[in-house]
């Protein structure tokens, strides 16, 4: 049966990919088309990111067969923390956004800024904390 991988831009059956149990295997030159991800000398790579890959890792995710290089996606997606699924049935691969993608949606996700006072009367506003970690305890009486 054919795979096929779903990415938020692209939907492709590349024809040499191969599942090995939870591992899904593409040649470097199937690699960019199907994820957007390609691999250069810096690692693996997406426009101007590139993830190096550490020795380690490198031998579990990357593999010289049939005169190709090859690498596990599967691996690789969870390796930098892709959101990843895969459907036995109709062997249908998604890979979503990385952490990469992820970080700009973040950035909409800034809290309103207000000000409370602390136990002792002193105001504080979440923006003078702006960069550091805050711990945000809420609760309600309802």
């Amino acid at each position: 049966m054919p795979v096929t991988i779903v990415t938020s831009e692209t939907e492709t059956s590349p024809p040499g990919a191969r599942r090995e149990g939870a591992a899904l295997w593409l040649r470097s030159d199937e690699l960019l088309a199907s994820t957007g991800w390609e691999i250069k000398p810096e690692g693996v790579c997406r426009g101007e990111i590139c993830v190096p890959l550490p020795e380690d890792r490198a031998g579990a995710l990357l593999a010289e067969r049939d005169g190709a290089t090859w690498l596990d996606v599967a691996g690789f997606a969870g390796y930098v923390g892709q959101t990843a699924a895969h459907d036995d049935a109709t062997e249908t691969w998604y890979f979503g956004p990385g952490p990469e993608e992820r970080r700009g949606q973040l950035d909409m996700l800034d809290a309103p800024d207000f000000e409370l006072p602390d136990l002792e009367g002193r105001m504080h506003r979440l923006s003078d904390h702006r960069g550091k970690k805050v711990l945000l305890a809420l609760w309600a009486s309802w």
